[in-house]
């Protein structure tokens, strides 16, 4: 198949095409005039310039796919965003969906997020049944995510072909920029992590994720949602295993809820003068402490999707970050007594 790739160089993106070769597709990734080809460079794929938010540059980059997999889309923790994440996450969907039906594009795959989905209460687990409400979910960056994720229902209602999925938290290799959760288990591993937020939170592995978008693909039905999730996992259990894994002592310090929340709303500041990716802010608290129990049994039965341990995940992204970092630029490791 002839196969289109948005957001090819991100974290899932990255991994998605990887698969897809592995697969024996044709690959077309578009990459942004602004971005570099880093996490794509030197696999067998055509490179076409190209920027959801510019939608003349996507009719010529759709011409002749099978498939396309929209992934392109900004994510943001802190606050002063919203405008981007309109112009991106939601306007830029809309092209894609637009473009895909005036190109005869076979299916589009379009990747969401499990924060689209309203929150049930505490105890209830998430399901696709619950709806998409732009205005009853958690912040600007969920906000546009079920809002482009509405546009691609509109796009089905027009005659598209196109399954929607929905990943949780993406933990795992091949993490060229470096996610949340990758510098996360970066600041471990280089030992500047000296404490950690209380909570918990659904990770999934970014392989398994590309691997259930393929799935989605071929086997999903049309105008259907898939959950993607992983484990359920608390923040303190990550420090255990990353300590385990990598040999650097975790931080026994927990920042108590309520001083989470007051240092969080300053976070924001801090880290535009360090000018280092966010971990800790206002809204990640807000996720940590929120209603996490998700289910991913439709995708386990209707795809065949099948998920991995968050062990594997954490030991296979610290050997990654190993392999691909300078000694110099990690912390020793601390053999266990």
């Amino acid at each position: 198949m002839n196969i289109v790739v948005t957001g090819a160089t991100g974290h899932i993106g990255n991994v998605l095409v990887r698969e897809l070769l592995a697969q024996g597709h044709s690959v077309r990734a578009l990459v942004p005039p602004f971005e570099n080809d880093l996490p794509i460079h030197g696999l067998d794929v055509e490179i076409v310039a190209a920027d959801v938010c510019d939608a003349a540059s996507l009719s010529t980059a759709f011409e002749g796919a099978d498939a396309v997999y929209h992934l392109a889309g900004i994510i943001a923790i802190t606050p002063g965003r919203e405008a981007l994440l309109q112009r991106v996450n939601v306007q830029g969907t809309r092209n894609v969906v637009d473009a895909c039906l005036e190109s005869g594009v076979g299916r589009l795959v379009y990747t969401s997020s499990i924060h689209a989905i309203q929150e049930p209460p505490e105890g209830i687990v998430i399901n696709e049944t619950f709806p998409v409400n732009p205005d009853n979910v958690l912040g600007p960056y969920a906000r546009s995510k079920a809002m482009g994720t509405l546009e691609v229902r509109k796009g089905i209602e027009r005659g598209l072909n196109a399954v929607i999925v929905h990943p949780t938290g993406v933990i795992g290799p091949f993490d060229f920029r470096i996610s949340e959760m990758g510098q996360l288990v970066l600041d471990f591993i280089r030992g500047k992590l000296k404490a950690y937020l209380d909570g918990a939170y659904d990770f999934a592995d970014v392989r398994d994720v590309a691997h259930g978008l393929t799935l989605a693909c071929s086997k999903g039905r049309r105008g259907e949602s898939y959950i993607l999730s992983g484990e359920r996992v608390s923040i303190k259990r990550i420090m255990e295993l990353l300590e385990e894994i990598s040999g650097v002592k975790a931080p026994k310090f927990k920042v108590p809820a309520w001083l989470a929340h007051s240092v969080g709303k300053l976070a924001p500041i801090y880290y535009r003068i360090a000018r280092s990716k966010p971990l800790f802010t206002d809204y990640s608290v807000d996720v940590l402490r929120s209603n996490s129990v998700v289910t991913s049994e439709k995708a386990r039965m209707e795809l065949g999707y099948k998920p991995r341990s968050v062990h594997e995940s954490i030991f296979d992204s610290v050997a990654w970050f190993r392999q691909h970092l300078a000694p110099a630029q990690l912390a020793p490791a601390v053999r266990r007594v």
